[in-house]
């Protein structure tokens, strides 16, 4: 499950991404005009936030922005750091672009593998319930193995953009992921996660293994 702290952070994620965004050739020349929907999937040891949001730009662009939130710095992932926020909660975090982090690629490819929706997302309340949060978009793997042998030996990432900037593929252990930086971009065959917004019908490819 996905937990929510009700909690402030200081950067913002919009802040967070707003900063980043400049520095990304998919997203030179525009801006955010709108967080739409986000989907999570939970690090089985529970150490690492893994987190995808999806934005409006003022062109209409979708773009998509795997993050990870970690209480310690990422050996070697130093070109993955976007920077840290403070959380009210949980203290410091790092933050990574997830297309850099280990943890992110095994969530991914384990859900695409074994066909799995999106963690359910619950808000932690003040007295320690939990709220279940309505989901903004759903999401779901192609797949349907409940093992996912495929993902067991990411250790560690590293990943190039296209020469068109809109995807970027991510060489992890013994598979790649191509992910859509911008939303629509077609991605190719291979297993995949597609996901819908909100009550709409329409699909769109959000990622595609492509095994080693």
């Amino acid at each position: 499950m996905g937990i929510v702290h009700r909690a402030t952070l200081t950067p913002s994620k919009q802040e967070i991404v707003e900063g980043w965004l400049p520095s990304r050739a998919w997203a030179v020349g525009r801006t955010i005009a709108e967080k739409v929907a986000e989907y999570r999937y939970d690090d089985p040891d529970g150490e690492v936030g893994v987190e995808t949001i999806l934005w409006r730009a003022d062109d209409g662009t979708l773009f998509q922005t795997p993050l990870t939130y970690r209480a310690e710095p990422l050996a070697g992932a130093d070109e993955h750091l976007i920077t840290t926020t403070d959380h009210s909660v949980l203290g410091e975090r790092w933050v990574y672009d997830g297309c850099g982090d280990p943890v992110w690629a095994s969530t991914l490819a384990a859900a695409i593998v074994a066909g799995a929706r999106q963690s359910q997302m619950f808000l932690v309340g003040d007295d320690g319930e939990r709220i279940d949060v309505p989901a903004r978009m759903q999401v779901r793997g192609s797949g349907s193995d409940d093992a996912a042998p495929v993902v067991a030996g990411i250790d560690a990432v590293t990943d190039e953009v296209s020469a068109d900037g809109a995807v970027t593929v991510v060489s992890a252990g013994p598979v790649e992921i191509a992910v859509a930086r911008i939303v629509g971009t077609p991605l190719g065959g291979g297993p995949r996660l597609s996901g819908t917004i909100g009550d709409s019908v329409e699909t769109f490819d959000l990622a595609v293994l492509r095994r080693g």
